[in-house]
């Protein structure tokens, strides 16, 4: 008789189904883990029989064979133990033979027993929902499990828990969503004083979603002004937030299921590989573009980065995913993000007109901006020159027009382009002009909670921020060409 339990392998955020088969066979006395399983799930059988010993039980003294199937599909990971260590207690005789029926599992073992907590809770429960299933997973991945709505979940401690649960002698109830945080508070578009200019392009990037890059010397506000970025954007809605969710639960960053409707903002070091910003590694875990996704990925000393972890971006720019693809595996991400960069004129921050004498212009500023290609530079649409602040700027009082006020014309703009495209039907996004994907994720679960209203503003002032026929003077269009000069005002 062979035991059968169910569980989930990752690819990217999407999970399929994998089926943990274990027998007892005559022949010598071994335990073996089959089915294209890595070295983490390989080291499953030795915390697994240990996890037994702490309980008390000893494995029988037979030949164990754990078939992971399909046998073709790569195992990566340590939510594989929980599984094998059910389907052994089946052909134990400890759990009845269909007491798991219904139920697919997942989590890490202890040395005595405890269930440890892994990443992928919330897309393990929202595929297990689509089976017509529930879900067995880690007590601390409860909270997140349990955002999945209508899948029942288990959050057991340890393996006596489970065992106790399907004898009918301690049951256990189903475990309540994370809060919901407000996300941490996001400095203020009054602290800026001065640069009206460049407030009113990020006004412009926030209300359409339009990629932008600022060029200004050291000390300007260029990352100051990015910073403030995620505090006009509105909340994340509902099928937005289970998106970016299932991204932060496959890396592990979703803690005690809390989640936020704060869009987030990634801002890596240029120090950054390709891998680390557009994923990969030896799981293949999402990088910095898909950890932005629904958010704003801030590129600071955008020159200083390597060249070829910045074309890495060029095409998750263009179609909203990115295909991390190697030998053994083809995994994608969603990594729709708006890209803020700042950079400065030339190396040495003192080049271009009305900022000082660089020795050695223009060679200077050729070489320096040279270092981003121009397909790059083509999918920025706003390059702001950013001027030096003066003393003048400084000794002025704070603005009377924060972040507050912004965010309620942003938030009336993007109604009117969400009207305007519902009135075409041709599906594409109002900020991006991105088309729905046929992969996109499952609609949410109806328990996730609408997000608040925005605050209404005039709506002459939402109007004219839409429908500007043309950019201020001030803008210019992004260089073509990899010897183009710095950015005239």
């Amino acid at each position: 008789m062979a035991g059968r339990v169910v569980t989930v392998a990752f690819e990217g955020v999407e999970a399929r189904r994998v089926d943990v088969e274990v027998q007892l066979t005559g022949g010598a006395v071994h335990f073996a883990v089959v089915g294209l399983a890595d070295k983490a799930v390989a080291e499953s059988k030795e915390r697994v029989r240990a996890a037994f010993a702490g309980l008390g039980l000893a494995l029988p003294p037979k030949r164990i064979v754990a078939n992971l199937s399909p046998a073709d599909l790569p195992k990566e990971g340590s939510h594989y133990d929980l599984p094998i260590a059910l389907a052994l207690m089946m052909v134990m005789g400890i759990l009845p033979a269909d007491a798991l029926d219904g139920w697919a599992a997942i989590g890490e073992l202890n040395l005595d027993g405890q269930i440890a907590p892994v990443a992928g809770a919330l897309p393990a429960a929202v595929a297990a929902g689509g089976w017509n299933m529930g879900l067995i997973c880690p007590e601390a991945c409860g909270p997140e499990a349990a955002w999945a709505g209508g899948t029942a979940v288990l959050a057991p401690r340890s393996l006596i828990a489970i065992v106790n649960h399907f004898r009918g002698t301690q049951v256990m109830g189903q475990p309540k969503p994370g809060p919901m945080l407000d996300g941490a508070r996001v400095p203020d578009l009054n602290d800026v004083k001065g640069q009206e200019q460049a407030k009113r392009a990020l006004e412009i990037a926030a209300a359409g979603g339009h990629n932008l890059l600022y060029v200004g010397p050291p000390g300007s506000g260029k990352s100051m002004l990015a910073q403030r970025l995620p505090g006009l954007l509105p909340p994340l809605s509902a099928e937005e937030l289970l998106q970016t969710s299932m991204v932060h639960s496959m890396a592990g960053l979703i803690a005690k299921g809390a989640l936020t409707r704060s869009r987030p903002f990634r801002s890596p070091h240029h120090s950054a590989s390709m891998a680390a910003l557009t994923g990969g590694g030896v799981r293949a875990k999402p990088g910095e573009v898909s950890l932005a996704h629904n958010g704003v990925l801030f590129l600071d000393e955008l020159p200083e980065f390597h060249p070829q972890a910045l074309d890495s971006l060029r095409q998750p720019l263009e179609t909203g995913e990115v295909m991390v693809a190697r030998a053994n595996y083809h995994i994608r991400y969603p990594a729709k993000v708006q890209l803020v960069a700042a950079q400065n004129p030339c190396r040495c921050g003192v080049g271009g007109p009305g900022r000082g004498h660089c020795g050695k212009a223009p060679r200077c500023q050729i070489s320096y901006q040279s270092r981003v290609s121009g397909p790059l530079l083509d999918r920025i649409d706003l390059t702001v020159d950013v001027p030096p602040v003066t003393a003048a700027d400084l000794a002025l009082p704070p603005p009377a027009e924060g972040t507050a006020e912004v965010a309620a014309r942003v938030a009336e703009a993007r109604n009117l382009q969400t009207e305007r495209a519902a009135q075409h039907g041709d599906g594409v996004s109002a900020t991006r002009g991105w088309k729905r994907s046929s992969r996109s994720t499952p609609p949410p679960p109806p328990c996730w909670p609408a997000p608040p209203k925005p605050a209404a503003s005039p709506p002459a002032a939402g109007a004219a921020l839409c429908a500007s026929p043309a950019p201020s003077p001030t803008w210019k269009a992004p260089a073509r060409s990899a010897a183009s000069t710095s950015p005239k005002p």
